[in-house]
């Protein structure tokens, strides 16, 4: 028994589900015409085998039947019932640009998946009891179609139904109206009320978040209007901004769910065209638009990554899209061009102002006290040199929240320091040797003017973004805003050490490249592996320090072999990746003389290491021996300090050769045995041992060796 319209939904308007279950009652009364038609001519209806074989009276009424086809009107007035706008169904079709018999189409390839009845009748109607869905040819009959006519094209790949994914066709090897017809699970869904993204798209789609308290930016309403236009297609080019966090806010203000889209895990996937529809149809059910990005990670080898591009374009229609990443349009993307907008940084006030909402933000959500929630100025202050996007920034927040939850204080520079850390990408990890800042000012052992150099140094990198990004200082010529040191000196005099230092005065992570995984005897090779530590390098929040640097940026020779050419070439171009980087890098080397003059123009801060003094000497043998070893009272650093001119590194080497041998003595350290480490590390650099520098050491060392 069909239930009456006013039986579903009483007297008030009608929710999806009733709309649905309404339509379907009128699609349950033209299959109970048609069975009943069908019985009327059926010699024996009763037949348990029927639908599993065609007996030679059958064949024959399929022969005198001129159109088992013939269009009959779906009502008994012939008009298509109205689709109401503000309902899920008439919003379908508006989306979809759906006609009313598309609706009834759509309806009657639904109606499986909602009553286990039309299974049954479908199979019947079918003639074939295996094949419990409409056929093209059925769902025509039912819907009064002709099936020579209009009708068949309403199945074209081309037809709303189908380009829009409303409607899955099987069976393509048989004829065109014996093909069956299926709606996808995501459809039936939405119809019924559910708008959960499609699970297909799991893993590929995250729907971002409106944010709760948008920034008031002036490239938001001019996005947004580009959006209404044409395709609706566009580029954002990031230049140091945060391209996501801007597209997501420009869809919301014009009224699009956003649906953010990993392009490199879409171009990889192993079928990516089923993954490409589905993506359209869940963007137009729920009027969403699609943020695809970054660019960069399609790889330029790979030009099926560029392809699915172009289809999803294609397949979204009017449907927003905005593109975003560091790399520039393609023209051979997408038969269409994209309106373009170059997102540049915020800005140190509009990242302070990013830091205190999000802080703000994951406080409340995490439960820190209103006390401890809100941030101070000092707290913004140590967070200026961080570059990240918002979402990266938005995930620091919450981390740095929740370990001041775990201490109940508020969230300290400390931190930021660990949750923006935990924001970098293992990627640079694999060409590089990580190393977690542990040392301070209060361990180096330097002369005021290096000290000044690298104090200079840290305050480059704290307010690159206001003096290159917002007063534009490094205008032109396409510089990054990079900032490049030199640390000049003698092997051992502090230079790792003091950019271990400088990454933890800034909060972060320093990372020391391995020549030995760059330099490559293949030429080009060298180069490339480079260009990937720099690539890797712009997206972390860490120091790149190139040690022994001289080997990679040592000078150009005049051109005598391909080897020389080949050299030269590897120069060039790390003079030109240096000029574009947006890092901080830091070279050392052991001889300034070695570097080529051209790289020096293009470093911020060159900081000279020379060999400690005494009085440094002293300092360094006191903080190297630390105050946890036992010492001797006659134990005499000063000696040691006058008259071993040593670098810092072999100072620490002697002090750990010594605590060894005052470890095994079981006593606290004496002289014989800082004098003995001495001696081994002369001879480990090939230093003459001179009685005048150890005066009646030596002698007392060589009657102990037996020599």
């Amino acid at each position: 028994m069909t239930l009456a319209p006013q039986q579903l939904h009483g007297h008030g308007p009608m929710t999806g589900v009733e709309e649905i279950w309404e339509r379907l009652g009128r699609v349950e009364q033209r299959v109970r015409e048609a069975v009943a038609a069908r019985r009327a001519v059926d010699p024996d209806p009763d037949d348990p085998y029927r639908g599993q074989y065609l007996t030679p009276e059958g064949a024959a009424r399929i022969l005198e039947t001129r159109d088992a086809f013939t269009p009959v009107p779906a009502y008994e007035d012939g008009a298509e019932p109205d689709t109401p706008a503000g309902s899920r169904l008439g919003r379908l079709a508006e989306h979809f640009g759906l006609a009313p018999p598309d609706v009834e189409l759509l309806l009657v390839a639904m109606a499986p998946d909602i009553d286990t009845r039309f299974e049954r009748l479908y199979g019947y109607l079918n003639d074939d009891l295996t094949r419990r869905r409409p056929t093209i040819g059925l769902a025509l009959e039912l819907c009064g179609l002709p099936a020579a006519g209009s009708g068949r094209f309403r199945f074209a790949p081309s037809a709303p139904l189908v380009a829009g994914g409303l409607l899955e066709i099987a069976d393509g090897e048989r004829p065109l109206l014996s093909r069956t017809l299926r709606v996808p699970d995501r459809v039936t869904a939405h119809l019924l009320g559910d708008d959960r993204t499609d699970g297909r798209l799991g893993g590929l789609v995250q729907e971002a978040a409106h944010p709760r308290e948008p920034e008031e930016r002036p490239e938001v309403p001019r996005i947004a209007a580009a959006l209404g236009t044409g395709s609706g297609l566009v580029h954002l080019l990031d230049r140091g901004g945060d391209p996501r966090g801007l597209a997501v806010e420009a869809l919301a203000a014009a009224g699009r769910r956003p649906l953010v889209v990993d392009v490199a895990a879409l171009a990889t996937a192993p079928e990516p065209a089923p993954l490409v529809r589905a993506l359209a149809t869940e963007a137009r059910l729920g009027r969403a638009g699609v943020v695809l990005g970054p660019l960069e990670t399609l790889a330029p080898e790979r030009p099926e990554g560029a392809r699915v591009l172009g289809s999803l374009c294609a397949a979204l229609g009017s449907t927003p899209l905005i593109a975003y990443g560091k790399k520039n349009w393609d023209p051979l993307w997408t038969a269409e061009s994209p309106v373009p907008f170059t997102v540049r940084p915020p800005g140190p006030d509009g990242t302070a102002r990013q830091w205190r909402r999000a802080l703000a933000d994951a406080g409340r959500t995490v439960g820190l006290s209103a006390a401890h929630a809100s941030p101070d100025d000092a707290l913004i202050e140590s967070a200026a040199a961080y570059r990240l996007d918002s979402g990266q920034l938005r995930r620091a927040a919450t981390v740095a929240s929740r370990l001041a939850v775990l201490g109940q204080r508020p969230v300290t520079p400390e931190d930021l320091r660990t949750a923006v850390r935990a924001q970098n990408g293992a990627g640079l990890e694999r060409l590089a040797r990580r190393i977690e800042p542990a040392v301070g000012w209060d361990d180096l052992v330097l002369p005021p003017a290096t000290r000044t150099q690298l104090s200079e140094l840290a305050l480059r990198a704290r307010h690159r973004e206001t003096v290159l990004g917002q007063w534009r200082m490094r205008p032109g010529g396409g510089r990054g805003r990079g900032v490049i040191a030199l640390f000049a000196g003698e092997s051992g005099t502090g230079k790792t050490m003091s950019a271990e230092v400088i990454a933890a005065e800034l909060g972060m992570e320093l990372y020391v490249v391995d020549l030995s995984t760059v330099v490559d005897k293949y030429i080009g090779e060298t180069e490339k592996n480079l260009e990937r530590i720099f690539v890797e390098a712009s997206d972390v929040n860490g120091i790149l320090l190139f040690d022994e640097a001289d080997a990679i940026f040592g000078k150009r020779s005049q051109v005598k072999d391909s080897h020389d050419k080949h050299a030269n070439m590897e120069s060039a171009y790390l003079l030109q990746r240096m000029e574009s980087f947006d890092g901080i890098a830091v070279l050392t080397t052991n001889l300034r003389a070695n570097l080529d003059e051209a790289f020096t123009r293009r470093l911020d801060v060159i900081a000279e290491f020379p060999m400690p003094d005494a009085r440094q000497r002293l300092a360094l043998w006191d903080r190297c021996l630390g105050p946890a070893i036992p010492r001797d009272s006659a134990l005499d650093l000063e000696f040691c300090a006058d008259r071993f001119e040593l670098a810092g590194g072999s100072i620490r080497a002697c002090a750990v050769t010594a605590a060894y041998l005052a470890a095994a003595s079981g006593a606290p350290l004496h002289m014989d045995q800082l004098v003995t480490s001495v001696l081994q590390e002369y001879r480990k650099l090939g230093r003459l041992v001179l009685e005048s520098e150890f005066g009646p050491w030596l002698a007392k060392e060589r009657r102990r060796g037996g020599r």
